[in-house]
């Protein structure tokens, strides 16, 4: 099916919890130290809805947040879960942060969970977001941690089938937290095993003939076992020396391995770079090299995900925001010298929120009332009314998060303040690819917004912006 719009390329680069304020609170404002990388905002960028005088310094949590630099770029993980970013945002006070998510690991200090880094560490982001287009507005889909953001960004819902402690049987349920692939070798052990159930944006484009893939970093198995299962063995040193695994949340974060219908549950190979996007042997699961195998010869998918490796994906406690910029600017950098940049849209976005303060909360569109996990607004409850379809565990919006959209079709030095959340990312793919075609089943694509707010496609703007993968600086436009 022919796109609707001039833009026939969408690449998806899906990086790892980050709220909104922890990247852009400060937003266009950059201290400048001498020793960092400078950004200084052209005239007439606009504000975005971010952290007040007030905010900083008067803030209703029980600290302040404080500005991180390029020397504090190891820092803890946070607490991210379904039920207790409810109880930090506290009937929407946004003012328990510390006491709920905040880092108790050795070493770690729980009110660093308020503190955020601006455009002289985060300077690419800060550079991309001057340049194309960002919104100031965007959301997890639902409250919870990395698995639920990647089932509501391919299918908008997190309805599943999971099996149950010492038991062969499978139950059905609302997944509110991290759960490991039915169909996936690399699997964690030590998660439930869960599949997800109706359908996936992949089984839309395939049915369509529209190409498409999920390219994760580290999915090409280093070895097989005996029985032919893939193992998947790569790794790189995050920046404190640890050896994180290119895969490793990539194995709960592959989300179309919780379908039977798109898996790749051996990681196999496509038998040849012309099959990449196309049905085959690797079922539109690959490793990254594919991507830019398929790219490179001029066969890149019309609809494409892309998952970096753990140590790069700007996960909190595994990679750091250097890191994350690094990969970020080389895939932009190459992407924009390919021949396709003409009519390619890459968006940037996030899983979850890693738990981060932010200050800023969407009104709840989707309730919930499960008296086990909800506690927005008192024990049991999320919000006010009746769930979507009456089911519940997937109470929403949740954490704001950044959204970029790098383009030739997006508008330039632009804050978008339309409400979105990752379903938006889908609702886009099956506005410009599927006549409009939406998953069913509950999916929030019903509901959600799409991308317009951040698109001009009947004005397009060839210009690159080639940035510094260090710095984040531009090193050129043409």
């Amino acid at each position: 099916m022919a796109p609707a719009t001039a833009i026939k390329h969408l690449v998806v680069l899906y990086d790892e919890n980050v709220s909104f304020d922890h990247y852009f609170g400060t937003y266009p404002r950059a201290t400048n130290p001498p020793s960092y990388p400078a950004f200084h905002a052209a005239p007439g960028t606009p504000a975005v809805n971010g952290l007040t005088p007030a905010l900083l310094n008067h803030n209703p949590n029980a600290d302040n947040p404080r500005p991180l630099g390029r020397s504090e770029l190891v820092v803890c993980d946070n607490n991210h879960s379904y039920t207790g970013e409810q109880q930090a945002f506290d009937h929407r006070a946004m003012d328990r942060f510390v006491q709920t998510l905040g880092p108790h690991g050795s070493g770690c200090n729980p009110a660093t969970v308020m503190d955020y880094y601006n455009g002289n560490t985060v300077t690419a982001l800060w550079n991309y977001a001057q340049r194309f287009a960002m919104s100031d507005n965007s959301y997890d889909a639902t409250f919870g941690p990395t698995l639920l953001g990647h089932l509501n960004l391919v299918a908008g819902q997190t309805r599943g089938d999971v099996a149950q402690p010492r038991s062969s049987a499978f139950k059905r349920m609302t997944i509110s937290t991290n759960l490991a692939a039915a169909y996936e070798d690399c699997a964690p052990r030590s998660l439930p095993r869960a599949t997800v159930v109706g359908r996936n944006v992949g089984d839309l484009l395939s049915r369509a003939g529209v190409t498409w893939g999920w390219f994760s970093a580290g999915f090409r198995p280093t070895a097989r076992r005996s029985d032919g299962t893939a193992v998947c063995g790569s790794a790189h040193r995050n920046r404190a020396g640890k050896l994180e695994p290119d895969y490793s949340t990539s194995a709960i974060a592959e989300p179309f391995q919780f379908w039977k219908s798109t898996a790749n549950p051996h990681h196999l190979a496509p038998v040849s770079v012309a099959e990449v996007g196309h049905d085959g042997r690797a079922n539109h699961q690959y490793d990254l090299a594919d991507f830019w195998a398929a790219a490179d010869a001029g066969h890149l998918p019309a609809v494409s995900f892309i998952k970096p490796a753990g140590y790069e994906n700007g996960h909190a406690g595994t990679s750091d925001p250097l890191l994350e910029q690094r990969f970020l600017v080389e895939t932009i950098n190459r992407l924009q010298r390919l021949p396709d940049w003409s009519s390619t849209a890459i968006v940037i976005a996030y899983d979850d929120s890693d738990g981060w303060y932010d200050h800023q909360a969407a009104a709840i569109s989707n309730p919930s009332h499960d008296p086990a996990i909800d506690a927005l607004n008192g024990a049991g409850r999320c919000g006010t009314g009746r769930p979507l379809d009456g089911v519940s565990g997937r109470c929403g919006p949740g954490p704001r998060q950044p959204l970029l959209v790098i383009s030739p079709y997006a508008k330039r030095n632009y804050v978008d303040h339309t409400l979105t959340t990752q379903v938006s990312i889908l609702r886009f793919i099956e506005d410009n690819w599927l006549g409009g075609e939406r998953i069913g089943g509950g999916s929030f694509d019903a509901t959600a917004a799409g991308l317009d707010g951040m698109l001009d496609t009947t004005h397009p703007d060839l210009k690159r912006l080639i940035l510094n993968p260090a710095s984040g600086e531009p090193t050129g436009a043409s």
